[in-house]
Order: structure tokens, then sequence, then C-alpha cells
């Protein structure tokens, strides 16, 4: 029997919830994910120049098909650079779902992975919690 991996888990609900279309743009913590994706068929991977051209292409995908406008960064700056979109895509009632990678939990707060790569953590919830 195959073991099903998180990843996997997500591209099937991504089925489930008949999205056709993810807007998304590779890193390092999210790279499993895209790895699941390659070769699906079912869904279109829209792949910007960067995380910002990404939210405003899902949210202007939203306004204009009335679908759910669905994205997939990694985490840190990718995570960060999403925060107007979310912002305005809230403001004007736009449906937006935004997936970000993370670092594993037990290397949170590790000194010795933050020295390393501490761009790769911040609390993404604390940042857009008032948006």
């Amino acid at each position: 029997m195959k073991e099903i991996t998180g990843a996997d888990l997500f591209v099937k609900a991504l089925k489930e919830e008949a999205v056709d279309t993810l807007f998304a743009y590779p890193g390092g913590q999210a790279i499993d994910l895209f790895d699941a994706l390659y070769g699906e068929r079912e869904i279109d991977v829209i792949l910007p120049r960067h995380e910002q051209g990404l939210i405003h292409a899902a949210d202007g995908y939203a306004r204009s098909t009335g679908k759910v406008g669905v994205c997939l960064v990694t985490s840190g700056p990718g995570a960060t650079n999403l925060v107007t979109g979310i912002a305005t895509a809230n403001y004007d009632s736009v449906p937006l779902v935004c997936f970000t990678g993370q670092v594993s939990t037990h290397l949170i707060g590790n000194i010795a992975y933050l020295l390393k790569v501490s761009f790769e953590i911040c609390d993404c919830v604390i940042i857009s919690v008032r948006v």
C-alpha cells in the first residue's frame, strides 16, 4: 500500500474543492507541494515572477471568474509578500485562500537553525491578523 504524504493530501484537497487554477511561487519550505503538483493535469499552476504579483493575479482571477483565488508560497518573505494583496482582497470581499510553507515545528526557536536560515521564519499570523 502506497503511503500518502501531506503533499499528496494537499493536492487531493485542492481537487476536492474544485480548484482548477493555483497561483504558486516555489521555495524551500513548499517544495514538496510543488513536487506533488508536478504533472498534475487537473490543476493549472500559474508561476509569476514574484509573490506580490501572484497575490494580485489571484485577486484578479477571483474578481473576473467568481471563483476563489488560491495561492501557494514558501515561508518567510514569500508569506510576507502576500500581505498587501490579502488586505486588498479582504477589504473588497474577494475570496482568496493562501497557503504557505513553514519550517518544521521542532526547528522553530532553534538558534542554530535560525542563524542558518533566519529569513525563512516569521509569524505570519501576527503579521496578517489586522488584515
